[in-house]
């Protein structure tokens, strides 16, 4: 419980710092807010009652304790260009990211541990330094080629799966309560645009998944080796435990925690990758979102989703951190 508790205290100091850096940036980017947020034609005049509006004219402490208030409220600001509530957007773009992201991150786990795990109990044999160098190969690859590679051969060479999009021109007007279409189509019980959601969501999850994937079984591969050494397994090998019991009863618990450190991390840079696989992929989402506000000078929008993408990271390292210090077997055993 004390451990949980200055995890906490820890990721609200965090969230501060990420409040502070995300107001300093809207200050210190380019231009006048009050000058892009009223147009290349505005006057004098409509640009002084818009800097009183926005509370430009105020002491920037004040200026940051307002910002606070507002992002505790819920309320991220309104954009400048589509003069709509920023959250209302971003609760809009967000659960097609966070869609891709989990699928992508459950690809990545789903091949790095297991993957790990095996090079580790095979280590510098010719397997494992085939595996090796795939990874290496893998995790030099730019995220917007593997996109774009994948796109070029699977889907426009090979046809197997769809190029672009979320659904196809049948599903176009599906919704759902959650904005996440794989849960939304299953709780309306249309098989259909489940698997038409979930065919348009291999691609970009793979293509994301890749680099991460790659970094993942190293990481694994390290933990698992360190734990094969440990004289526990010399142990449980000298009192004839089979090899398979080995390495999923006591190697796998034990060197799986250091490394989902690790994933909790991949968690928050995922969500950020996101803006190019979105865009090569002609997905709506908080990447595409940002490089819209990033294109048209959008201050509180680009500020909205930087600091959106670093509370989900602070929230995903919070969860696991807590997570792998419940698994942790010094604890177990001294519970």
């Amino acid at each position: 419980m004390t451990y949980a508790i200055q995890r906490i205290a820890f990721s609200i100091l965090s969230l501060f710092i990420l409040l502070l850096t995300t107001f300093l940036l809207s200050h210190v980017m380019a231009g006048d807010p009050a000058i892009v947020a009223a147009g290349p034609n505005a006057g004098a005049a409509k640009i002084e009652a818009l800097r009183q509006q926005m509370g430009l004219n105020d002491p920037i402490f004040i200026q940051f304790f307002i910002y606070c208030g507002s992002i505790l409220r819920g309320d991220l600001g309104t954009s400048w260009f589509t003069q709509q509530p920023i959250a209302q957007d971003l609760l809009r773009e967000l659960p097609p990211s966070l869609e891709l992201v989990l699928l992508a991150m459950l690809i990545n786990l789903a091949v790095s541990m297991p993957l790990g795990l095996i090079t580790a109990r095979y280590a510098h044999s010719k397997f494992d330094d085939m595996v090796r160098l795939v990874v290496m190969a893998g995790a030099g690859l730019p995220v917007f080629w593997i996109a774009i590679l994948l796109q070029q051969i699977v889907a426009g060479n090979w046809g197997l799966l769809p190029i672009a999009g979320r659904l196809s021109f049948a599903n176009r007007s599906f919704s759902g309560p959650t904005g996440f279409y794989l849960f939304d189509s299953l709780l309306a019980g249309n098989v259909s645009v489940f698997f038409d959601a979930l065919a348009h969501l291999l691609l970009p999850a793979i293509a994301l998944s890749l680099l991460f994937t790659a970094v993942g079984v190293r990481i694994t591969r390290t933990s698992m080796i360190n734990e094969f050494r440990k004289d526990y397994v010399t142990l449980a090998r000298a009192k004839g435990a089979g090899e398979a019991r080995v390495m999923f009863r006591h190697v796998f618990p034990n060197g799986a925690t250091p490394a989902l450190t690790v994933f909790g991390m991949q968690f928050g840079w995922m969500l950020g990758a996101t803006v190019l696989v979105e865009e090569i992929f002609g997905r709506p989402g908080i990447g595409r979102y940002a490089i819209k506000a990033v294109t048209q000078s959008d201050i509180h929008a680009v500020v909205a989703v930087v600091l959106i993408i670093g509370v989900v990271f602070l929230v995903a390292n919070l969860l696991v951190d807590i997570l792998v210090y419940a698994l942790s077997p010094r604890k177990q055993r001294a519970g």
